[in-house]
């Protein structure tokens, strides 16, 4: 394929994955638009391989894999041959956008290359590290060192990709609680299925439900003031849907909902796209 022809298929591949951030992604422009697909590509081909709940993927294995991807990322060519090798072990296992990994390198437009990489290269040692330590949370200090990882790194990535393609400078702290909001209501959202299927709890000791809907809370409100600092309409428009459907989610949980309904997710797209 051509880079139109892979871009387009990239773009498939995104929608295939995840809606939730294939709809925002289109509200951004030109070669940002690529940045953020290409980079969202790249770390659900990482976070693939961390929440893989097969047998045969232990947790060493993903240590393993996960810290050897890390390096070859940053290589200045990306070896696809040795990354196939790296994920032989496990490769029957993994869906497409895991396997193509190298595609969605080639696809970075160069602005984004050094800032790309070197995210996504750290989110993979930092999920290896805590597949190494059996994703169990005990701390305060391990929720926010795994959630860093899995998504406060997200939008610390993101405020410097707006940065350089647009000129929007963000707060980092408030970056990273944005990321962090978003999965602390992910969490919750997945707080029973992940102890009984996964036999995994992200909440730390002592802590209740109560405290953690307090902590998402807490840094949603971060998110809220992250927002305050764009004033660009497409970037805007790109972090408010998350956010909006990230604080929907929490309020459905907390009136014992399992999750917000098709119908209002799809009203909640329209909303935020209504100054």
């Amino acid at each position: 394929m051509n880079n139109k022809e892979l871009l387009k298929d990239a773009m498939r591949v995104l929608k295939a994955t995840s809606r939730t951030f294939y709809i925002p992604i289109t509200f951004l422009q030109k070669e940002l638009k690529t940045a953020v697909a290409t980079a969202y590509l790249m770390m659900r081909a990482i976070d693939e391989i961390e929440d893989n709940e097969n047998p045969a993927v232990t947790n060493e294995l993903k240590h393993s894999i996960l810290t050897e991807v890390s390096k070859l990322i940053l290589e200045p060519t990306f070896d696809e041959e040795k990354y196939l090798q790296i994920l032989a072990p496990v490769k029957e296992y993994m869906p497409e956008v895991t396997l193509r990994l190298g595609d969605w390198i080639r696809l970075i437009p160069e602005e984004a290359v050094e800032i790309v990489k070197n995210s996504t290269s750290e989110m993979a040692e930092g999920m290896g590290k805590w597949a190494l330590a059996n994703f169990q949370v005990k701390t305060k200090e391990d929720l926010d060192d795994y959630t860093y990882y899995v998504a406060g790194l997200v939008g610390v990535m993101l405020s410097q990709l707006w940065e350089q393609f647009a000129g929007v400078k963000t707060d980092r702290d408030l970056a990273i609680g944005y990321g962090r909001g978003l999965q602390l209501v992910n969490i919750l959202s997945n707080q029973q299925e992940d102890m009984e299927e996964r036999g995994v709890s992200f909440v730390p000791e002592g802590w209740t439900r109560s405290d953690l809907f307090g902590y998402a809370e807490e840094n949603l409100e971060k998110a809220d003031r992250y927002m305050k600092d764009v004033n660009k309409r497409s970037i805007l428009l790109f972090c408010r849907l998350p956010l909006a459907l990230a604080h929907k989610t929490l309020k459905a949980l907390k009136e014992g909902k399992e999750k917000m309904s098709r119908e209002e997710v799809e009203q909640t797209v329209e909303e935020v796209q209504i100054d």
